[in-house]
């Protein structure tokens, strides 16, 4: 009984002098009996009887409640509980104006609100309006300390009002709030709830009444009455005209190019091509600014340069405990802060590492930094806890990766090597060998032969006995293959200063055992001429020389990893392509649309980290740019991923098919037989994904019985083909993007949607520092090639081939800076929302069986929890378990806040 009330809101009412006895008169929802269960009707769809609704109080309301109904409309009050959400840090203006609206508030500048039915006035032909109210005792309440504070307001409305369906606000104050929820007590079947969640700007700023809808959700078509001009009115609002300068107060959604990644009046080496749009390259849309062009090129939007933020729209902003505990806090301290100390202190000399004991002394002496007296704001700043020991003798002392937890010479081993492709922060890449040996499919005419230099002769000593026919029929080959997509920018990353690559292809054995090794590398270079040598095979090492070369190699590939990893399938696959899906969303989907309120969770904050993204990270000589080896061509390169972006592939069981590492089996669990069997990414991500689709499986069938109702959404089929359309304009001529014709068609694009959001941005972002916080397992740009026998280095090499080694990885500020940045951009924030979990998990919706769904979904989430741990305790599974072995609990779904190595947002929230 205590959970079915939980699960529809409703609670008996209020026994008050001010309320007419609700035994007398049926004020909200409209009952009837059948065969002794209770149905109700509001205003859309009729339910199922659930077995939450049969043991609701409903089923309890006397025959007084159902028989009687007045003849006249009577009046009576019911009442209004309004939670707004206190700041928890206040700079002076913000104190002195709030101050001023708790005295205005008493002479009639206050907040007015204003309850609107879902029935239509027969008289007036307008939905049917409450009296206006207004919050009591703002001012008497205006300096509780409190996180939260309850306000209420009562309105007076006719026993004939019907169901609340919306509410207005005005905001008569000088100052903006957010306002967290909305319930309305008085109505025979019980509370209606309002999540609102929203920024309530004064009506100063924003002339126009805020609208907010209850809970119930409601197909377009089946839209009450007394609220269809509202919704779309409210989407009109959402969409803007397109034009004009963004305020930060807006909430204006459109969509723009990546025009503002440069700052050519700053100079050349500033500027960066256009991405997206006509005669650019191909890219997503991102949210528009509407900032004006720069002085010296109109084609480019000017810049917002740090600290001060760039507009997103006001609802997608940070909250103020994220804000504070991390990403805008935290980040900007490491942007702005740190990163100009450590240049300050290291850049003159901008010294190698001499040796391994120089890394390690960061996590165990620290490093000292130069402060002057002005940068003693640094020891008070929010780092990051990586960063947070600035103690006396300014040290700064980095926390030991998770890499070095276990085995802290786990990442000189082969095998470790090989177990980061399948558990590592990038285990999205690998591939089964075709062929052999590999081809390219880049033009010949112009990057030479699609040969590969690699023969058979170079992997048959490491097969097991078997031919190089056998070993790939017996579906033991893998490859790693970064040639194509390098080997097009290595010409002009080489000629950058302080940056060397290769393009290249590592080619891995499968075991009796389950675990790969390393059996070749094949390292490209661009042709030079018809006799150049610009392809190199390294193999794993018989003597010291050749171990030196082959940990070289290893390097470099390693530095493709990471740079292929943070552009193509970090950045590109999980933030850019997801924007578009989330600006249609909120334009094109009422919040009252189920399909809406199933987004909401997994499109949190993804606007407002890519917005810093563009401004500190992706930038012309942003962080990116700085740390990884392609420097300024990191976005063209992103953009030349693109190309081969595909949304129909973008599903966890669709890649894993279209990489060759799993057939369909419809003998096996999840439909899918692996290659690898113990692959700990395809192996948790396939648990995930399931309990996902069932999830949207159930949620999407329950509201839409057959496609006519899916083809007949207006909102719908509007939001999914803007997003491809205006959202992903450069490829929507593509014939790939699936239909949008059938409930299965809408369970496989929503399912898809939400494993990128949640599961795959977390397997590919929350191990940045814990596998690359230590450099030489995982460099993210090399400064040297490998020199060979006729190079004027080779001698160097041989003399002392460790600092030789260190020379080709980061220098100390590129590490350091590195590490700063990537630790912070794998913490949790104390309000991470995790897969499973929902806020107000009982009011988001007012569908029963929904809750009753989702609540399932949660308790499948902590199963698979648990399957997980279980896994990784098993000494079968190599892969996730043995000595000197990290778990792999990237996908393990909860998460304590800090930098954790495991835990799934709902959202890509950083």
């Amino acid at each position: 009984m205590a959970l079915a009330k939980e699960i529809m809101g409703i609670s008996l009412l209020e026994k008050s002098s001010s309320f007419i006895n609700p035994s007398k008169v049926l004020l909200n929802c409209n009952f009837y009996h059948k065969e002794n269960q209770f149905w109700v009707n509001q205003g859309r769809r009729k339910l199922r009887p659930t077995k939450a609704l049969r043991q609701s109080p409903m089923a309890a309301i006397s025959e007084n409640l159902i028989k009687v109904v007045p003849e006249k409309a009577v009046k009576f009050k019911v009442r209004a509980v309004v939670t707004v959400r206190n700041k928890n840090k206040e700079d002076l203006k913000e104190t002195l104006v709030k101050h001023l609206d708790a005295f205005t508030d008493k002479i009639g500048r206050n907040v007015a609100l204003e309850l609107i039915s879902t029935d239509m006035d027969p008289n007036t032909k307008e939905p049917k309006k409450s009296n206006q109210a207004v919050l009591k005792d703002w001012s008497k309440k205006s300096n509780l300390k409190t996180e939260r504070v309850n306000y209420t307001a009562e309105f007076v409305v006719d026993s004939n009002f019907g169901t609340p369906g919306a509410i207005t606000v005005t905001n008569r104050h000088q100052q903006e709030f957010f306002l967290e929820s909305i319930t309305i007590e008085g109505f025979a079947c019980g509370p209606v709830h309002f999540p609102c969640n929203s920024w309530v700007q004064p009506k100063k700023d924003h002339p126009g009444k805020r609208i907010f809808f209850s809970n119930q959700p409601y197909l377009p078509n089946e839209t009450p009455a007394g609220l269809i001009y509202l919704r779309e009115r409210e989407l009109r609002d959402l969409r803007g005209d397109g034009t004009g300068v963004r305020k930060l107060s807006d909430r204006i959604y459109d969509y723009d190019i990546y025009n503002d990644l440069g700052n050519p009046d700053k100079g050349i080496d500033f500027a960066r091509p256009k991405l997206g749009g006509k005669d650019n390259v191909p890219y997503p849309r991102r949210c528009r600014t509407g900032r004006v062009p720069t002085d010296t090129d109109m084609s480019a939007e000017s810049r917002v340069e740090k600290p001060n933020p760039t507009y997103v729209p006001r609802d997608e902003q940070f909250e103020e405990s994220k804000m504070n505990d991390f990403s805008t806090g935290r980040l900007k301290a490491v942007l702005h802060n740190l990163i100009p100390s450590l240049m300050a202190s290291i850049s003159s000399k901008n010294h190698d590492f001499k040796g391994f004991s120089d890394i390690d002394s960061l996590y165990s002496e620290g490093l000292l930094l130069k402060l002057g007296l002005q940068d003693e704001v640094l020891k008070k700043l929010p780092l990051p806890k990586v960063v947070s020991s600035i103690k006396e003798g300014n040290l700064l002392k980095y926390d030991t990766p998770k890499i070095l937890s276990k085995d802290r010479f786990a990442w000189l081993r082969d095998d470790e090597f090989a177990r980061q492709a399948i558990a590592g922060v990038n285990p999205v890449t690998i591939e089964k060998l075709q062929v052999f040996p590999p081809v390219s499919k880049l033009d010949p005419e112009i990057y030479g032969p699609q040969e590969s230099a690699l023969k058979e002769e170079h992997i048959l000593g490491n097969l097991n006995g078997m031919t190089v026919q056998e070993a790939l029929d017996a579906n033991r080959l893998f490859i790693v293959d970064y040639h194509d997509i390098y080997l097009p920018f290595l010409d002009r990353i080489n000629a950058l200063d302080g940056r060397n690559s290769y393009a290249t292809r590592t080619i891995y054995f499968l075991s009796d055992l389950g675990t790969l090794k390393p059996i070749t590398i094949e390292l490209s270079l661009p042709q030079t001429g018809p006799s150049s040598r610009s392809k190199r095979v390294v193999t794993p090492p018989v003597d010291a020389t050749g171990n030196w070369i082959w940990q070289l190699a290893k390097a470099h590939v390693c530095s493709n990893d990471a740079g292929v990893h943070q552009l193509a399938n970090h950045w590109l696959r999980t933030h850019a392509c997801l924007e578009p899906f989330i600006l249609a969303a909120h334009r094109q989907l009422s919040a009252m649309h189920p399909i809406y309120k199933l987004l909401d969770p997994h499109m949190r904050y993804t606007l407002e980290i890519n917005g810093l993204a563009r401004q500190s990270l992706i930038n012309a000589d942003g962080v990116i740019e700085a740390c990884f080896t392609p420097g300024r061509y990191c976005m063209e390169m992103s953009a030349a991923a693109y190309k081969n972006w595909r949304f129909d592939l973008e599903g966890l069981p669709a890649d894993l098919i279209r990489r060759g590492i799993a057939v369909p089996d419809s003998s096996q669990p999840h439909g899918l037989k692996l290659l690898i069997e113990d692959y700990p990414y395809a192996a948790d991500g396939l648990m995930i994904w399931a309990a996902i689709e069932g999830w949207v499986r159930n949620y999407v069938n329950h509201y839409y019985q057959d496609s006519a109702q899916v083809c007949n959404d207006r909102e719908l089929q509007a939001w999914y083909a803007e997003s491809i359309n205006v959202g992903h304009a450069d490829l929507r001529n593509a014939e790939w993007w699936p239909t949008l014709a059938t409930p299965e068609d809408l369970i496989s694009i929503l399912t898809t949607i939400i494993w990128l959001a949640s599961a795959q941005h977390a397997a590919l972002n929350f191990g940045q520092y814990p596998y690359g916080g230590y450099v030489p397992n995982r460099p993210p740009l090399m400064r040297r090639l490998i020199p060979d026998e006729n190079d004027p280095e080779y001698t160097l090499f041989l003399a002392d081939p460790q600092k030789y080694f260190f020379s080709a990885l980061p220098s100390l500020l590129q590490a350091t800076k590195f590490m700063a940045v990537v630790d912070t951009l794998s913490t949790h924030s104390l309000d991470e929302e995790y897969i499973g979990e929902r806020h107000q998990p009982s009011t988001w919706t007012g569908d029963a069986e929904i809750i009753e769904a989702f609540y399932e979904f949660s308790a499948e989430i902590r199963r698979i929890e648990k399957e997980i741990d279980e896994k990784n305790a098993d000494t079968k599974l190599r892969n996730r378990c043995g000595a000197g072995v990290l778990p792999y609990e990237l996908l393990a779904p909860s998460s304590s806040p800090g930098v954790t190595c495991r835990g799934v947002p709902n959202s890509v929230s950083i």
